[in-house]
């Protein structure tokens, strides 16, 4: 018996059957973006979405396709970018801040209107993105019924996480072992450059060389358990809120939400601050450095 839990490649009856197992889904998000020699573009994708796919089989519910276009280029990712990713063609899926948040709301939009009782958005690419996340859906929760709950991949794999980041890293140690044991054909060791040899190796860690397929088994362990726990979590809230009418929310109401309650709070998203200097120049990140102010 199949045990398929991506919703893209599932069945009607097999969707239904699943759904009520668990009326609960799971949003992946990350982009293609350099992750040193030795890993494929796409790991911050890969990375959350192999592991809502474990999540799902493990403990029910159903996996949305991925969302490869996520926030980079400018702001604080730009400076980043400058300074480990340098001058070279970066394959890069980006998109503004604002865009990405706004294709969310449509994202819990649609899950809702199909009566999912619960919904966890995990997103596998770092940086202040994650709480910018977990912001707006704050910010819209009262809108929906379905219950909502945003977080980076590394919460689920950091006993007593602080909102610090512990945990995580970029292309090092902990991300090439997830991809590792996650997509092992993502992962190609041997193109890992000689320790002695100048970066910054497409924006490679600099603990990559520690990187082992069975770490990345064991933290893609905790976090299905994790996540199995916190998706039941949900579904209690669900049930204990007693819940007897629901009517979908329609586009419409959608861009009255944005406009007048994500919009005023844009501006102050972690996502949307220019604290640093500008990259130079004459640099690829320069030109999309400046982020406008929204109103």
């Amino acid at each position: 018996m199949r045990n398929e839990v991506r919703w893209e490649r599932m069945f009607p009856d097999e969707l239904e059957a699943a759904f009520e197992r668990c009326p609960g889904v799971y949003f992946t998000y990350g982009l293609c973006e350099p992750h040193g020699p030795q890993n494929t573009v796409g790991l911050d994708s890969l990375k959350a979405h192999g592991i809502a796919c474990r999540a799902a089989q493990t403990h029910g519910g159903i996996v949305a396709p991925p969302d490869y276009w996520h926030i980079h280029e400018h702001g604080m990712y730009a400076n980043w970018a400058q300074q480990h990713v340098g001058e070279v063609r970066n394959w890069m899926t980006a998109m503004p801040a604002w865009q990405h948040f706004k294709n969310v709301c449509y994202h819990v939009r649609a899950a809702d209107a199909l009566g999912f009782h619960a919904a966890i958005f995990l997103t596998g690419h770092y940086g202040p993105n994650w709480q910018d996340l977990k912001t707006l859906l704050e910010i819209i929760q009262p809108h929906f019924p379905m219950r909502l709950y945003g977080l980076p991949d590394f919460e689920a794999n950091t006993p007593g996480f602080s909102g610090q980041g512990d945990g995580a890293d970029h292309a090092g140690r902990v991300e090439t072992s997830l991809l590792w044991a996650l997509e092992p054909e993502c992962v190609d060791m041997s193109r890992m450059p000689a320790d002695d040899e100048p970066g910054p190796h497409f924006a490679m860690g600099s603990n990559a060389y520690q990187s082992d397929r069975r770490i990345g088994e064991r933290m893609v362990d905790d976090e299905v358990a994790w996540l199995g726990n916190k998706m039941q979590e949900l579904l209690d809230i669900y049930t204990q809120l007693n819940i007897t009418e629901r009517q979908p929310v329609t586009f419409e109401e959608v861009e009255k939400i944005w406009n007048e309650q994500v919009t005023p709070a844009l501006n102050t998203f972690e996502t949307m601050q220019n604290r640093d200097e500008p990259p130079p120049e004459d640099s690829q990140w320069f030109a999309q450095w400046k982020i406008p102010e929204i109103t």
